[in-house]
């Protein structure tokens, strides 16, 4: 005898829609409980609902808002209020930037040298400070008055490892704003720019070599100094060569060039001009009697020839320690190295 029970296809059908479809396929796994589905449903219910209130504007929230964007407007620095990260001195404003006077120096060497070394500005100006030296460049790097590039070094095959360079130079704007600086001799030329990527590491030495060299002048008594690059020098020797040649272009080259050299003070050897990679200019006596001297940066490229005509012309030449030890190598320059000083 079978019992019919009240709702009994209702009853049946609600526990075939129970069992999950790979519990149906495989009847050995366990089916998901109406339990774990319930949950589901309620944090699926939470999450829509959540989304609904974000995307809603709330007063409050946009009221903060509001409020941290003024305060940050009102706080916020401008040029005038850099903070000063030395106590060297205090800012002085050049077409509106507030230039302090580590900035205001390091600008000025790199007009009057073209290019310097990171490593020698820390060492010189900063006086070892690399994080300020560092938030200075940034600055100045933004403002368009310079740019900073890495380099490689020189490699002649004795490094086993590439080394590379972090180099300073001004830009077309950072050499106008140093004009406006002061505190230069009225002919200093200056410069911007990067001609020679390669001779990188040669020429931020000669800013070390004039440094040493400097040192040497002001015990002396010399006051006033002045650089002059071989590009001017070039420039100028090449010009007056140029100009006798229009004037008398029959007239013998090499006399030419030996009365150039004179014009200038430069040595004429073996029917060459030598002309160094610097020239100081400054005064004696009080401003009665100008003076200058030529330094050369010699390298471990010199050849033997080349390093002898730079020693005769009687430049003071200097290298650093790496390119002294390689150049005490040869047996032929060791009579000559009396004459090179270390950087």
């Amino acid at each position: 005898m079978r019992l019919d029970l009240p709702r009994e296809p209702e009853i049946a059908e609600r526990r075939k829609l129970d069992i999950a479809p790979e519990a149906a396929t495989h009847g050995q796994e366990t089916p998901v409980s109406p339990l774990t589905r319930r949950i589901d449903r309620l944090l699926e219910m939470a999450r829509s609902h959540s989304v609904r209130c974000n995307d809603r504007p709330s007063p409050k929230r946009e009221r903060r808002r509001e409020q941290g964007k003024e305060r940050s407007v009102e706080h916020a620095r401008t040029p005038d209020q850099r903070p000063r990260r030395t106590h060297a001195g205090v800012a002085e404003e050049i077409r509106g930037l507030r230039l302090r006077p580590e900035e205001r120096k390091l600008i000025a060497e790199a007009g009057r040298f073209r290019v310097l070394a990171v490593d020698d500005i820390a060492r010189t100006i900063y006086e070892g400070d690399k994080r300020a030296l560092q938030s200075d460049l940034r600055f100045l790097e933004e403002k368009g008055v310079l740019s900073v590039v890495s380099v490689a070094a020189r490699n002649d095959g004795l490094r086993l490892f590439s080394q590379r360079i972090d180099a300073v130079s001004l830009t077309h704007h950072g050499e106008s704003l140093v004009r406006e600086v002061g505190a230069l001799p009225l002919k200093q030329k200056l410069y911007h720019g990067m001609v020679k990527p390669r001779e990188v590491e040669h020429d931020t030495q000669i800013y070390r070599a004039y440094l040493k060299e400097a040192e040497t002048i002001e015990r002396a008594g010399g006051r006033n100094l002045r650089v002059e690059l071989d590009f001017e020098l070039k420039a100028k020797v090449y010009r007056a060569i140029h100009e006798a040649r229009k004037a008398d272009p029959v007239r013998d080259l090499a006399e030419i060039r030996r009365e150039a050299a004179a014009e200038f003070k430069l040595p004429y050897i073996h029917n060459r001009i030598e002309i160094s990679d610097a020239r100081i200019h400054y005064e004696m006596d009080q401003g009665s009697r100008a003076a200058f001297s030529d330094i050369e940066v010699v390298t471990a490229a010199y050849r033997p020839g080349h390093l002898r005509a730079k020693a005769q012309a009687g430049f003071r030449m200097y290298a650093s320690a790496s390119d002294h030890t390689r150049l005490a190598k040869v047996e032929d320059e060791h009579h000559l190295l009396d004459w090179v000083m270390k950087l």
